[in-house]
């Protein structure tokens, strides 16, 4: 059995309420009796019941943070940037991976809710936030990350993606190049489509150009592979000369593909990604992406999140970076 807080008082020689200001406010006790208390504390072994405490206070200190895939590098930097912005309040976060699936996302709102989240980060999977609302409306924030739900009341953190599609086909466009390929999926995932809009923008502006859209399930390595390789057996004439990949994951698994089939990157095929990540640069040929400031986007998200917590009737605010090309090897020839 565990050692309580009632066996510190009694080894102390003290009240229970003096032991809880000691765990609580060590500033108002005397100094005697708080080498005494934490003294006992440490013969016993006494180890707080945090949990308990946060159950009674009606909240947690944990901050939930839900990403689509927990394996892209992108939401790992994300994460770390709203954890380091968390400890500055006293706080931590913990990740759920709702892995592109509705079912899991759900699963997960309710795992956090029933754990008196402090809070909720989220990029969401589709535009339909009804199960968000209801959290908010029991007193959990909740903000977007990566994305933005216009006319949803919700604060977010994203970047144009948009712009960011735009940049990457204008680039290929810029290096001579006529005949894109626009790599990415699932179709519902807002980040996806919009860089895809973008990318029909720029080539629209381009008389002899084209894009084709070559759809794949998820944002993986895998994935852009499969895709890769759908492109390496088909004809030099058929081929696409560009391919601009929604992220750089499946920009990696395409380059993979090509480079074995013989296809040189970027002579026969320039490639570009998305995120730019810490591998695009150390791919054997590296990688060209547009950059997105993800530590930043994580920080920011949970800035706002502390402050809706702490007034609950701000109004939501959309924060959006603007993206940035990097060119590398594999669009520089």
């Amino acid at each position: 059995m565990g050692v309580s807080i009632r066996d510190v008082a009694a080894r102390a020689g003290v009240s229970v309420g003096t032991v809880s200001n000691v765990l609580n406010r060590p500033g108002s006790v005397p100094d005697a009796t708080l080498e005494r208390v934490r003294a006992a504390i440490g013969e016993l072994g006494y180890v707080r019941n945090d949990a308990a405490r946060q159950l009674r206070a009606g909240r947690s200190t944990t901050v939930g943070l839900v990403v689509l895939d927990a394996r892209n590098p992108f939401f790992t930097d994300v994460a770390r940037g709203a954890d380091d912005a968390a400890a500055e309040h006293g706080l931590s976060v913990l990740i759920g991976n709702s892995d592109e699936r509705a079912e899991r996302e759900l699963r997960l709102l309710s795992h956090f809710e029933e754990q008196r989240a402090h809070g909720l980060l989220i990029s969401p999977i589709g535009d339909d936030v009804t199960r968000l609302r209801e959290l908010r409306e029991r007193g959990i924030p909740v903000v977007l990350v990566d994305r933005a739900v216009p006319g949803s009341g919700f604060s977010s953190v994203a970047v144009d993606d948009i712009h960011g599609g735009e940049l990457a086909a204008r680039h290929l466009l810029e290096r001579g190049r006529r005949r894109i390929a626009y790599v990415g999926g699932p179709a519902q995932l807002r980040q996806v489509a919009d860089r895809a809009e973008g990318a029909r923008r720029a080539v629209a502006g381009v008389a002899d150009a084209s894009l084709e859209v070559l759809p794949v399930a998820s944002l993986t390595v895998a994935d852009g592979r499969e895709a890769g390789e759908r492109l390496a057996v088909l004809a030099t004439a058929d081929r696409p000369d560009a391919v601009f990949a929604a992220n750089d994951l499946i920009a990696l698994g395409v380059l993979q593909a090509l480079v074995q089939a013989g296809i040189a990157v970027p002579d026969d095929v320039a490639l570009i990604g998305y995120d730019d990540i810490d591998f695009a640069a150390a791919a054997a040929v590296p990688l060209s992406s547009i950059r997105q400031p993800s530590r930043t986007m994580g920080a920011t998200a949970l800035s706002l999140l502390v402050e809706e917590a702490a007034d609950p009737s701000l109004a939501s605010r959309d924060v959006v970076f603007e993206p940035e090309l990097v060119v590398r090897a594999s669009t520089a020839g």
